[in-house]
C-alpha cells in the first residue's frame, strides 16, 4: 500500500513539475512574437483491480499541447498580407501625389507662365523681349515635362530595388522555412503525439513574415512539413527543399524589371504580376501596374498633346520675317517594343505614329500577330481589343499602326507605348525669337472704289491647309450684277464663278476662309494676299493664346490644363482610396489577431493561477510521498 501510495505521489509531483515548467515557459514567452501558449495533456495510469475494485494508480503527462487554431490563424495572414499590400501602395502612391499637386513643383504653374508669354506677344507682336520671354517660358515648361517624368523615373527605379530586395528576403525566408520542416520531421519521429511546439511556432511565424512580403498559401505533409506556395500554385518550399524567385528583366521591356522563378536547369521564367500579390511584392507591382505607368503615361499625353497641337496652329502663322511658321516644339514619337525573350520569331518591324492628338488616351497596347498578316490590337488599360484580324494599317485612338517592313509569325507580340516617354523627349524646336509665328500669312481688303456697305473679314487659315494651297497668291472676289453672287479669280486652283452670296457666310478657297457681311454692289471688289511686313500682326498669336483654354485633348473635353487637372485629380483620388481602405484594413487585421490571440495567446493573470494551482498541487503530492514514507516506516518499525 505505501508503495502505491508513494507510486501516486510520484507521479503527481512529476506532472506538477511538468505543469510549472509549462507555466513558466508561456510566462517567460509572453511577449515572443508567433509564440502560442502552451498546456500539458494529463490522463490516468493504468489502474490496479483489486477485489474491492479498481484503485489508481496516479497520473502522467501525455503531452505538451500547443494551443493553436488554424482557421483563427489562416485570417490573421490574410488580413496582415493585405494590410502590407495596401500599406506599400500607400507609401508610393503618396509620392506621386504630393508631387503632381505641389503648386511649385506641378505642372499647373508652368503652363500659365508659358501662355501668360504667349499672351505678352498677342499684346505686342513686334517686341523682340517679349518673343525671347516666350521661348524661356516655353524652355521652363519643357524642363518641367522633364524634371516631372524624371521623379517619376526615379520612382519607378525605387520601386526596382524594393522588387530586388522583396525578392531577396522571399529567398531567404523560402530557404528557412525549408531548413525548419528538416528540424520539425526529425524531432516529431519520436512519436506522432509529441509536437515539435517551440519550432512549430518559430515555423509559423517564418511564414508569417513571408507573408508579408508576399501572400502564400501552405498545405501540411503526412511528415510533419509544410509545402509553401505562392500565385497559383508555384512553390516557394515543398518539405526540405526550397525554390528560388529572381528579379528579371521583362521579355517586352528591358527596361522594366518583373519576378521570375529560377529553374532547376538554370535561367529564370516570368510569372505573371497579376498572380504576385498580396505583401510588399504585391504592393509594389500593383503601383507600378495600376498607378505610376498610368501617371507617366498620363503626363506624356499632355506633353505630346501639347506639342502637336500647338504645332499645328503655329504653321498657319508668319513669323517676323514673313516666313511660313514651323514646329515651335518638337514632337516626340511613340515607342514600340518588341520582345526579346523569348524573340519574336518574324522579321516584323512595326511603326506608331500620332494621328490625331485629341483621341489619344493614357494606354499602352499589345499588338499581336495572328497570321496572315493580319492582327489584333489590344488596349491594356481595360484589355479591350480596339480591332482584332485586322491588317495594317490601322488607325485607333489617334494612333496610326503600320508595318514598316518584314512579316511577322503568328503569336508574335509588340509593345506600343505612344506617350510613356513623351515627357521626357519634348523640346522647344525655335531658337529664334523671330520665327514665333504671331502673325497670320493672309491679308484681306476691300478696294477703296467699293460703293456697298460690305465688309471683310481678316480672314484665318484652315487647319491643316489644303496640299495644293498657295497662300502667297492674291485672290480676287468680284460681285456680279446682280451683286447675289460673285466670282473668285486666283492662279492655278481653279476660279468658281457665280457663287452665292449669303452676308456673313463663310467663303472658303485655297486653304483659308473669309467672311463677307453687308450689302455689296455690283463691281465692288475684295481681295485677300499674302501679309507682306505684317509684323504688328497678332491674329495667329490670339490662336495660340487661345488654345489654352480650349478643349483638345481627351476626346475634345478637356484642355491642356484641364487634362493635367484630372490627372492630379486621378492620383488623388486613388491615394485617398488606398488609404482609407488601408485604415478598414488595419482594424480587420486587429479584430483578427485579437481572436487568434483570445485562444493561443499568453494570459499572464491565468499563468499567474496556474502556477499557483500547480505549486498547491506539487506540495501535495510532496505531502502525499511524505505520508508514504512514513507508513513504510511504521511498517518496518512493527517487523522489529
Amino acid at each position: 500500500m505505501g508503495s502505491s501510495i508513494y507510486n501516486i505521489g510520484v507521479s503527481g509531483l512529476a506532472a506538477a513539475q511538468a505543469g510549472l515548467l509549462t507555466a513558466g515557459q508561456n510566462i517567460s514567452n509572453a511577449t515572443t512574437p508567433g509564440y502560442n501558449r502552451q498546456q500539458i495533456v494529463q490522463s490516468t495510469n493504468t489502474p490496479q483491480f483489486t477485489g474491492v475494485g479498481f484503485l489508481g494508480q496516479g497520473t502522467n503527462v501525455q503531452s505538451i499541447k500547443r494551443i493553436y487554431n488554424q482557421y483563427l490563424s489562416s485570417q490573421v495572414l490574410t488580413s496582415q498580407t493585405r494590410l502590407s499590400e495596401l500599406n506599400t501602395y500607400s507609401s508610393e502612391i503618396k509620392q506621386i501625389d504630393d508631387l503632381l499637386a505641389d503648386s511649385s513643383a506641378g505642372l499647373s504653374s508652368a503652363l500659365n507662365d508659358f501662355f501668360r508669354g504667349t499672351n505678352e506677344i498677342a499684346a505686342n507682336p513686334a517686341s523682340i523681349p517679349a518673343r525671347q520671354a516666350m521661348l524661356s517660358n516655353a524652355q521652363a515648361l519643357v524642363a518641367r515635362f522633364q524634371g516631372l517624368d524624371s521623379r517619376l523615373n526615379e520612382i519607378r527605379d525605387g520601386v526596382d530595388s524594393q522588387i530586388q530586395s522583396t525578392v531577396s528576403a522571399v529567398n531567404s525566408y523560402a530557404v528557412q522555412i525549408a531548413e525548419i520542416n528538416q528540424r520539425i520531421v526529425l524531432a516529431q519521429a519520436a512519436g506522432p503525439n509529441l509536437p515539435a511546439n517551440d519550432l512549430l511556432d518559430q515555423r509559423d511565424q517564418l511564414i508569417a513574415d513571408l507573408n508579408k512580403e508576399i501572400r502564400v498559401t501552405t498545405a501540411t505533409q503526412s511528415d510533419g512539413s509544410f509545402s509553401v506556395f505562392i500565385g497559383n500554385g508555384q512553390p516557394l518550399a515543398v518539405g526540405t527543399e526550397s525554390f528560388a524567385l529572381s528579379a528579371m528583366q521583362s521579355g517586352e521591356d528591358a527596361s522594366r524589371l518583373t519576378v521570375g522563378v529560377t529553374l532547376p536547369g538554370g535561367g529564370s521564367v516570368a510569372l505573371p504580376e497579376f498572380l504576385l500579390n498580396g505583401g510588399t511584392l504585391g504592393g509594389l507591382l500593383g503601383f507600378r501596374s495600376g498607378s505610376l505607368d498610368g501617371a507617366q503615361n498620363a503626363l506624356g499625353r499632355i506633353a505630346m498633346g501639347l506639342a502637336i497641337t500647338f504645332n499645328d496652329q503655329h504653321r498657319l502663322g508668319q513669323d517676323l520675317a514673313g516666313a511660313p511658321g514651323g514646329n515651335f516644339f518638337t514632337v516626340p514619337t511613340p515607342q514600340v517594343l518588341a520582345p526579346n525573350n523569348p524573340a519574336n520569331g518574324g522579321t516584323a518591324v512595326i511603326a506608331a505614329a500620332v494621328s490625331g492628338a485629341g483621341s489619344l488616351t493614357a494606354s499602352d497596347y499589345r499588338l499581336t500577330a495572328n497570321g496572315g498578316g493580319n492582327y489584333t490590337l489590344t488596349r491594356l488599360s481595360d484589355n479591350i481589343n480596339v480591332f482584332a484580324a485586322a491588317a495594317l494599317p490601322q488607325t485607333v485612338d489617334g494612333l496610326t499602326i503600320s508595318l514598316g517592313s518584314g512579316a511577322a509569325n503568328a503569336g508574335d507580340t509588340f509593345l506600343i507605348r505612344p506617350t510613356r516617354t513623351a515627357a521626357t523627349n519634348i523640346a522647344v524646336a525655335l531658337t529664334d525669337a523671330r520665327s514665333i509665328a504671331a502673325a497670320a500669312p493672309i491679308r484681306t481688303a476691300g478696294s477703296n472704289a467699293n460703293a456697298g456697305t460690305a465688309v471683310v473679314s481678316a480672314g484665318s487659315v484652315n487647319a491643316p491647309p489644303p496640299p495644293n494651297a498657295n497662300l502667297t497668291q492674291t485672290v480676287t472676289i468680284t460681285f456680279d450684277n446682280p451683286p447675289t453672287t460673285f466670282d473668285v479669280v486666283g492662279t492655278g486652283t481653279g476660279n468658281p464663278a457665280n457663287v452665292a452670296y449669303t452676308s456673313g457666310g463663310s467663303i472658303a478657297y485655297n486653304g483659308w476662309t473669309i467672311q463677307i457681311s453687308g450689302t455689296p454692289v455690283a463691281g465692288d471688289v475684295f481681295t485677300v494676299s499674302a501679309n507682306s511686313a505684317g509684323v504688328a500682326d497678332n491674329r495667329n498669336a490670339l490662336l495660340l493664346a487661345g488654345l489654352q483654354t480650349t478643349d483638345t485633348l481627351a476626346g475634345g473635353t478637356a484642355s491642356y490644363q484641364g487634362a493635367y487637372s484630372q490627372m492630379v485629380s486621378s492620383v488623388g483620388n486613388k491615394t485617398r482610396e488606398i488609404q482609407v481602405t488601408a485604415t478598414a484594413q488595419e482594424n480587420i487585421l486587429r479584430q483578427a489577431r485579437d481572436a487568434q490571440q483570445s485562444l493561443s495567446g499568453v494570459n499572464l493573470d491565468e499563468e499567474a493561477a496556474n502556477l499557483l494551482r500547480y505549486q498547491q498541487a506539487y506540495q501535495a503530492s510532496g505531502k502525499m510521498i511524505e505520508i508514504a514514507s512514513k507508513l513504510f516506516d511504521t511498517l518496518l518499525g512493527l517487523g522489529r
